[in-house]
């Protein structure tokens, strides 16, 4: 078994995990930005999240992101009239809706990680092959052990 971490090695953590929040809170909000000038970061995160795993119900939306279901309910009207989102029945229970990212928010969406990717790529292109695959490696393994949540873009 191995020795329990370090205070000062638990202090660092936790700084260190502060900036990289700090900074997906910044990269969060230049890509709803960039998808829609109006596109709130929550509302981005969630139409990522239906364009990735739709078309879904809004209360599947509320329960994977711990919000209640009047807030998905503005958020999902707010991204109706940006069409970023389309409401359609549910075919298994016609008394249900169900999200679905429009093809301009497909595209949008695309756009963005394209562009993140290629900024990833230049910032990162002074790393080893094999310390970004570690660090990504261990960045899951930090993400599985606290429990990483809801899978976003």
């Amino acid at each position: 078994m191995s020795a329990a971490p370090r205070p000062e090695s638990l202090t660092r953590l936790e700084q260190e995990v502060g900036v990289l929040v700090r900074r997906v809170r910044r990269v969060i909000a230049e890509r709803a930005g960039a998808v829609h000038a109006e596109l709130q970061p929550a509302s981005y995160l969630m139409l990522a999240h239906v364009a990735e795993h739709g078309p879904m119900r809004a209360s599947t939306v509320a329960d994977l992101f711990s919000i209640d279901k009047g807030a998905i309910s503005r958020q999902v009207t707010h991204l109706i009239e940006l069409g970023l989102i389309e409401k359609s029945r549910d075919p298994e229970d016609g008394r249900a809706w169900l999200l679905t990212a429009t093809p301009d928010a497909r595209e949008r969406l695309a756009q963005v990680a394209e562009s993140r990717r290629r900024y990833l790529a230049d910032r990162l292109g002074g790393w080893e092959s094999g310390d970004l695959e570690t660090f990504t490696a261990l960045l899951a393994r930090y993400n599985e052990s606290l429990g990483s949540g809801v899978e976003t873009d």
